[in-house]
């Protein structure tokens, strides 16, 4: 029998980059982990309908960097830029450091990526 391996962990370094670029100590790893899952189920469930394909969390000492790569962003962001606070202040309160939310567009999405279970 072959031996599987899985194709993210096969492709990371070569063709694809992590999906969360931080570095921690061992009691605060665990921390920042469930953070960043709860942070991208909060996307995953609240920013519908926008083609999110990609979401980065960069973490400094004290700054959380989010970044969420969409087809349109003018859904993620809202009339006069509404959305975008709304989301923000949840984000913050599901972080334990202060967020930075960056929306970048995509042309071509590949959705599957992100909500692949």
């Amino acid at each position: 029998m072959g031996q599987k391996v899985n194709p993210i962990g096969l492709r990371l370094g070569i063709n694809r980059n992590w999906d969360s670029i931080w570095f921690s100590k061992k009691r605060e790893y665990g921390k920042f982990l469930i953070e960043d899952y709860k942070i991208r189920e909060y996307i995953k469930k609240n920013v519908v309908n926008s083609g999110v394909s990609q979401v980065i969390i960069e973490r400094t000492s004290k700054k959380c960097i989010i970044s969420i790569y969409t087809s349109r962003p003018g859904f993620v962001i809202g009339k006069k830029g509404s959305d975008i606070e709304k989301i923000k202040k949840n984000l913050e309160k599901i972080s334990s450091s202060e967020v930075s939310l960056n929306i970048k567009e995509v042309k071509k999405t590949r959705i599957k990526r992100l909500f692949s279970s």
